[in-house]
């Protein structure tokens, strides 16, 4: 199963920073890319991809001009839909669902107002709580759910740094390089 995700209605000013977290939870969480529609923003997605280079992974950042468009391509395709809102079935209950499908999900976050053509096309509409929180952490909890825990043991091939979790000291393997940070400097061992 491919997750991937579509971020609606991006605003280029206003949304960076909130749509670049999108992002950076959907990779580290496991999902292969993200669509952006909304505003064409080449900065974020550079900034997305230059992540991808230094900490690796084959994840993927693309606009879509028309958000409707990839919906009707990706049913076609035979994959779902997931819409994350407040106002769905609650996670806990249908992750199990979805993840038995084995079709590849979309996960539709949404941005300002979130068009109801979107409820309509979901194969699940998914709320994580039913209380006002952000599309990061209801994306985060979502993955979370979906795999089962397995994101958080994924490794990322092909980066220029990676680090090594310890339990006092910051430690990250930069090209054959051993850094260490104790003090606030770098150095190496």
């Amino acid at each position: 199963m491919e997750v991937k995700v579509l971020r609606l209605d991006h605003r280029r000013v206003r949304d960076a920073r909130i749509t670049t977290h999108v992002c950076l939870t959907a990779r580290a969480l496991g999902a292969s890319g993200v669509y952006l529609s909304g505003d064409h923003d080449k900065k974020l997605m550079s900034n997305v991809e230059d992540v991808v280079k230094r900490w690796g992974g084959d994840f993927k950042v693309e606009y879509q001009k028309k958000w409707e468009t990839l919906l009707n391509e990706w049913k076609n395709r035979g994959g779902k839909i997931v819409h994350l809102t407040m106002y769905g079935e609650q996670v806990q209950d249908v992750a199990p669902k979805i993840r038995s499908s084995k079709s590849d999900q979309l996960v539709v976050v949404g941005g300002s107002r979130v068009p109801s053509k979107v409820y309509q096309e979901a194969d699940w509409n998914v709320s994580v709580t039913t209380q006002p929180h952000s599309e990061v952490s209801s994306l985060a909890i979502f993955l979370h759910m979906l795999y089962e825990g397995k994101e958080l043991e994924l490794e990322f091939k092909g980066g220029d740094m990676k680090i090594i979790p310890s339990k006092r000291s910051k430690t990250v393997v930069m090209k054959n390089k051993v850094m260490k940070n104790e003090k606030k400097e770098f150095r190496e061992d």
